[in-house]
């Protein structure tokens, strides 16, 4: 996989709504809700341009029905992929456009970790713009190498993840 940082791009929306209408036709009564997250959620933001897409579900092993579904819209089905209660799903192979997080409702704590995330970062333009340039920093230093880029952020990810729970928590 190629790794490719560019500069915010206001259409990543209208790509969201569009991909989120067509999951609403499938899953129905079974989505609780879905959310645009990542990189691309936030504006201003440098970003890979692949859209995250945040799905709450009643029953997290129902989703488990409906892979075919999801595979004809031309998404991988990777199952739980490294996070215990989750469902993953990725669209455009070696240049990917769209990558899903589904988790069961009442699985908080990795929901508002997401949500958390993407707000804290729209309401701090300063910590914004440094995790595009460390983003951008990256892209360069590991071109093709998405385990060194993910390694190299890390460290940034897991404090401002810190600080957008605490944030969360002062702003209720």
């Amino acid at each position: 996989m190629n790794i490719i940082v560019v500069e915010y791009d206001p259409n990543w929306k209208n790509e969201y709504l569009k991909e989120e209408e067509a999951i609403k036709g499938i899953l129905q009564e079974e989505l609780v809700n879905s959310f645009h997250i990542g990189s691309t959620s936030v504006p201003h933001l440098k970003a890979k341009p692949i859209i995250d897409i945040l799905l709450v579900a009643n029953d997290i092993n129902e989703l488990d029905n409906y892979s075919v579904h999801f595979e004809k819209l031309g998404y991988e089905v990777m199952g739980e992929f490294g996070i215990k209660g989750r469902r993953y799903f990725r669209k455009g192979g070696d240049n990917r456009t769209h990558q899903i997080h589904a988790f069961q409702y009442d699985n908080i704590q990795e929901i508002e970790r997401h949500l958390s995330f993407r707000d804290y970062l729209r309401q701090s333009p300063e910590i914004c713009k440094k995790y595009g340039e460390l983003k951008s920093e990256l892209a360069g230093q590991y071109p093709t190498d998405i385990d060194g880029y993910g390694d190299g952020k890390d460290e940034f990810v897991k404090k401002i993840e810190e600080e957008a729970l605490k944030w969360h928590w002062t702003t209720r």
